[in-house]
């Protein structure tokens, strides 16, 4: 008895729901890491973790915006979205990246100012303090990494490279506030957070390019589509195969694939044929494939 294959939109709907929750789990490490940081900071007199711990903040608030991109992508076609609402995700993905600028940006102009201006030695118990930091922001970072490579999300990924950005940054700070202490030199604070300020930025052109390139339906990778060609090829009555054509939608792909067959065969047989390679491919899971359109071409004689 053949099962009936997977119902691709509460595959995705799966998909977005446990990557909301992560990423609520991420805005509530944000949350309490940023109160650390920013206690730290003004008691520690060390702007670097003040920078982090704002940095964390803005990160709470970028989470949010991929938190509602999940929950829109979640939702199924309907009559004014008829291929769903996929894009929704990486749209949350490109304001992340513009906030990541805003970050940078705000913090640079400020550790410039600092760096000309004289202050006092951070102390040495925000040193262990930042080592905390570092480890559950790399730790966390690659349960999400993991999370958004199985998933395919453009956002996940995203939202991965942005925890390990903040453990950049950390470690940046780390290491300026313990040149300040121990050779007594207060700038090396602020030149810590002006450093942490240029790796921030240049994660945030990749961010934006990736998330960019799922907006405009950059072609997904050649390794990707000879998978989606061979599990048509596998459906029994296709001959060859004419033009495959699949893009991002979100945490699934949209296929568009035409199918040469037996060119004698009635309409009714090619339509059962089509729907084969229909089935079959939204039954690869793996491939996180929501749609396919397929067409039938004839090929010449009997195979």
């Amino acid at each position: 008895m053949n099962s009936s294959p997977p119902n691709p939109q509460a595959i995705v709907r799966a998909r977005a729901q446990a990557a909301a929750v992560l990423v609520v789990r991420g805005m509530a490490l944000n949350l309490v890491l940023a109160v650390l940081k920013l206690t730290g900071g003004f008691f520690g007199h060390t702007y670097a973790l003040i920078a982090d711990g704002a940095e964390s903040l803005l990160d709470v608030l970028s989470s949010l915006l991929v938190w509602a991109g999940f929950r829109v992508a979640a939702r199924p076609p309907d009559a004014d979205h008829p291929y769903g609402h996929g894009k929704a995700e990486p749209l949350a993905a490109l304001a992340v990246a513009v906030f990541i600028f805003v970050a940078a940006g705000g913090i640079s102009s400020r550790a410039i100012q600092l760096i000309m201006t004289p202050h006092e030695v951070p102390h040495w118990w925000t040193l262990p303090l930042l080592a905390g930091v570092v480890a559950a922001k790399v730790g966390f970072s690659r349960r999400i990494g993991v999370a958004g490579a199985k998933t395919g999300s453009t956002a996940l990924v995203i939202e991965a490279w942005h925890h390990w950005t903040d453990a950049i940054t950390s470690a940046a700070a780390f290491v300026g506030i313990a040149i300040a202490i121990i050779w007594h030199w207060p700038a090396a604070d602020d030149w810590a957070a002006l450093f942490a300020c240029v790796v921030i930025a240049f994660n945030g052109v990749g961010i934006f390019q990736k998330a960019l390139g799922d907006v405009m339906d950059t072609a997904v990778s050649a390794a990707f589509e000879h998978e989606v060609r061979a599990v048509a090829l596998g459906v029994a009555g296709v001959r060859a195969l004419d033009k495959c054509r699949v893009r991002k939608s979100g945490l699934s792909h949209l296929v568009d694939i035409h199918v040469r067959v037996d060119g004698d065969l009635t309409v009714r047989e090619g339509h059962d044929i089509a729907h084969a390679v229909k089935d079959a491919l939204l039954a690869s899971v793996p491939h996180s494939i929501s749609d396919v359109s397929v067409h039938i071409e004839p090929a010449k004689g009997k195979g």
